[in-house]
């Protein structure tokens, strides 16, 4: 798995950083977190391709993380995309999009889900496991956390050879199942099994002022992703407009645990000082990164 990063500014696009989008490329599956303006065209210069996105998980309904998303869509159909797409977000997400599907008589040739959200609901999507949490902003914007599934361990094969369980169909049956039957013995498949595999943790925040929910987000999560519009020296600023420092952003991921900080939604008073957040989250929190347009991170448990 890997994040790709298709948008790393903040309000309004620079000609650095798109507005907010990120993508996470799994082997069965893609997802995009929020889709700013223009994020088809950043996915033009990118792996992805839009008839292989599954799923859109829309943090909130700031302009800058959605007016993507009715283009996005409808070029998805023009791109011979047919499987279903569904799209999780916010409360008025639904109304929004009918209004601008409907006004523009864009028809899509796929089933279109929406599901709108609430703080504390969980639901078990292709494979994972994802909850939802109200963050603090000056809008409704919510945080997602997502889990993997915990794996079985590796086969034993030396263990089953000693038991004379030769190679072949059987072995899948062992990993698939409890038990197994061999020539008329029954066998625990755990005996044949190595150390579970931990399923991947990860946490997308939206835009926020630090506070609990984001740290119950992140708790122990192999990757956080969290915004980082201003410097230590705006932090009131970003205290009045419901966003966060890149100092704090690495507080929160100190108190969560977690193993690495992605930094995203940079404002563009930064241009050419950018290194200088990135130095101010390290000194909190030594596994921050700040993230640019089109920077893949790969992800594992």
């Amino acid at each position: 798995m890997e994040f790709y990063f298709l948008g790393t500014g903040a309000g309004m696009p620079s000609k650095q950083r798109n507005v907010s989008s990120i993508a996470l490329m799994h082997p069965k599956m893609t997802w995009l977190f929020d889709c700013g303006e223009a994020t088809q065209h950043q996915i033009l210069y990118s792996p992805i391709k839009p008839r292989k996105v599954s799923t859109i998980f829309i943090t909130h309904l700031h302009g800058d993380h959605i007016f993507g998303l009715p283009g996005f869509i409808s070029t998805r159909a023009a791109l011979e995309g047919t499987t279903r797409l569904t799209i999780y977000g916010p409360k008025g997400l639904q109304e929004w999009l009918d209004a601008t599907l409907r006004v523009t008589g864009t028809y899509l040739r796929y089933p279109l889900d929406v599901i709108e959200v609430e703080a504390g609901q969980t639901y078990e999507h292709e494979g994972f496991t994802i909850t939802v949490a109200a963050l603090e902003h000056r809008f409704l914007a919510y945080g997602y956390r997502i889990e993997g599934h915990q794996e079985k361990g590796m086969l034993l094969v030396d263990r089953l050879k000693e038991h004379g369980i030769p190679s072949g169909p059987l072995y899948k049956q062992i990993k698939q199942s409890d038990s197994f039957e061999f020539e008329g013995t029954l066998y625990e498949s755990a005996d044949f099994l190595g150390q579970p595999k931990p399923g991947v943790k990860l946490a997308v925040l939206g835009d926020t002022t630090p506070c609990e929910a984001s740290i119950r987000l992140a708790r122990g999560v192999d990757v956080l992703i969290h915004e980082a519009t201003f410097a230590d020296t705006e932090t009131e600023h970003a205290g009045r407009f419901g966003h966060s420092t890149a100092r704090q952003a690495a507080g929160i991921a100190k108190q969560a645990e977690a193993k690495k900080l992605l930094l995203t939604h940079v404002s563009a008073r930064y241009v050419e000082q950018e290194d200088h957040l990135e130095r101010e989250a390290r000194e909190v929190f030594p596994e921050s990164y700040l993230m640019v347009d089109h920077q893949s991170v790969q992800v594992k448990a």
